[in-house]
């Protein structure tokens, strides 16, 4: 990795700023970004209040480097998944899967995540919404893109621009793991991916 190539004390560096965002996700998940300040997180990660500063000019610097931190972490796996090697309905399948598995994974930072791109927002610059916005219009593009290439293979029938049946492929997946976040018991989310991309592939009215 590109960190073991740096020195020691700018990996050191590196580390204490991964330690003041992992204690940030945490506290903001918990409480809500008003409700903490810089020097709760300093105590909670064990640092003096100056450490802070040197990473981040105020609390919300910190939250939007933050923010920024998991957009990119959770485009870039799907990203990855669009851009892997599988057939277009492998690919829809494992971009189902891999996308329930980063809710599952990361509940705290969902939590986070999503209450700025549900249109709760508490305190989201312009700018931050921007760059979130084309992180994900980029995803989306990609997933357009399978079902564009699956659609010139004759695989899917064109019943709706590729961007269109995107959308709505991640609008429903998102719409159930929100559901899973909010009651885990009462809405489970499906195991099994073609339980969703069946809304798509099979439709609902009866021939």
């Amino acid at each position: 990795m590109e960190e073991c190539k740096l020195p020691r004390r700018e990996r050191e560096k590196l580390r204490q700023r991964h330690e003041v965002l992992d204690v940030a996700l945490r506290l903001f998940s918990e409480k809500g970004y008003h409700n903490v300040s810089m020097h709760e997180i300093a105590k909670e990660a064990e640092f003096a209040i100056g450490t802070l500063y040197k990473f981040f000019q105020n609390k919300e610097d910190l939250y939007q480097a933050l923010m920024l931190q998991l957009s990119d972490r959770f485009h870039g796996a799907l990203k990855a998944v669009v851009e892997g090697n599988a057939d277009e309905v492998g690919t829809l399948r494992e971009y189902v899967r891999v996308k329930g598995e980063l809710f599952r994974n990361n509940v705290p930072a969902i939590r986070l995540y999503f209450t700025e791109t549900r249109g709760a927002r508490f305190n989201m610059t312009a700018g931050l919404e921007q760059e979130i916005r084309k992180r994900h219009r980029t995803t989306l593009s990609l997933l357009a893109s399978i079902f564009e290439r699956g659609i010139n293979r004759k695989i899917f029938r064109r019943i709706a621009a590729p961007l269109y049946l995107a959308t709505a492929l991640d609008s429903i997946v998102n719409a159930l793991l929100f559901q899973w976040v909010e009651d885990p018991q009462g809405q489970p989310y499906p195991g099994e991916p073609d339980t969703i991309l069946n809304i798509l592939f099979k439709g609902l009215v009866i021939a």
